[in-house]
């Protein structure tokens, strides 16, 4: 049976909020919210935190939590996530499953782990993963910082974008369809070393996406759905404030 692996890839040096790990939100830094949130998922085989920065191994195995020291030069969380996943120092077969929980999701949910991981272990031809959920609101398809994609009618990803898409000729409605990159991913192992080993490409370059890089290689990334939630990434310190106003109501608050 494939084993899954967890890695909360972060650093300090985020472009665009410096020190944003370990920014409090609600009086705790940011990464324990999202390493105790997804430990919340029972599945795992290992759950870890890769990083460059000292500070943020000291606070995070101040709480308990594995640690793996990774190299400066990672600009991308999915090299990240692959040189921690090779350092764990106990062999990955090539069919394990990695998953990326992004280090900006404080306010994740246990079942958004199974919707990322199901497709890999229920299908041969599924090696790599990425949780979005539908755009309800036009604030957020035009906002730059939240990464939208578009998919074909199997669910395989075709493009990333920070800009608002698919564009309806007719402005935003929801029944465009748009999603939102929520940032968890998964790959099998090979597929990670596969994407790990692979040049950074122009259209990953141009727009600041990982996924992109997968679109020139022979792999597929298939959309895993989630409903819906007030579940928001922070890329900014108002975004603190957004997931403040709504995370004293979220059901996990309190259970961790």
């Amino acid at each position: 049976m494939a084993k899954i692996i967890g890695v909360v890839p972060v650093r300090m040096a985020a472009s665009r909020f410096p020190g944003k790990p370990l920014h409090p939100i609600l009086g705790r830094p940011m990464v324990e919210h999202v390493h105790a949130r997804a430990r919340l998922w029972e599945g795992w085989d290992e759950l870890v935190v890769a990083t460059c920065d000292d500070e943020i191994r000291t606070v995070c195995e101040g709480l308990g939590h594995r640690v793996v020291m990774t190299g400066t030069h990672h600009t991308r969380a999915l090299d990240r996530v692959a040189e921690a996943a090779s350092l764990l120092g106990s062999p990955v077969a090539d069919d394990d499953v990695v998953v990326c929980v992004q280090g900006d999701e404080p306010m994740l949910e246990p079942g958004m782990i199974d919707e990322v991981v199901r497709p890999i272990l229920e299908r041969p031809d599924v090696h790599a993963t990425v949780l979005a959920m539908e755009i309800v609101d036009e604030e957020l398809w035009r906002n730059p910082n939240i990464v939208k994609l578009v998919a074909n009618e199997d669910g395989e990803v075709l493009y990333t974008s920070r800009a608002p898409i698919p564009w309806g000729k007719d402005g935003f409605s929801p029944s465009l369809g748009a999603l939102r990159i929520h940032g968890i991913f998964a790959f099998r192992w090979h597929a990670l070393r596969a994407f790990t080993g692979f040049r950074e490409t122009r259209l990953e370059r141009l727009e600041s996406c990982d996924s992109n890089r997968i679109l020139d290689m022979p792999y597929r990334q298939y959309v895993a759905s989630y409903p819906n939630r007030h579940s928001f990434s922070v890329d900014s310190p108002e975004d603190v404030v957004l997931v403040e106003r709504y995370m004293p109501s979220d059901p996990l608050w309190g259970s961790y």
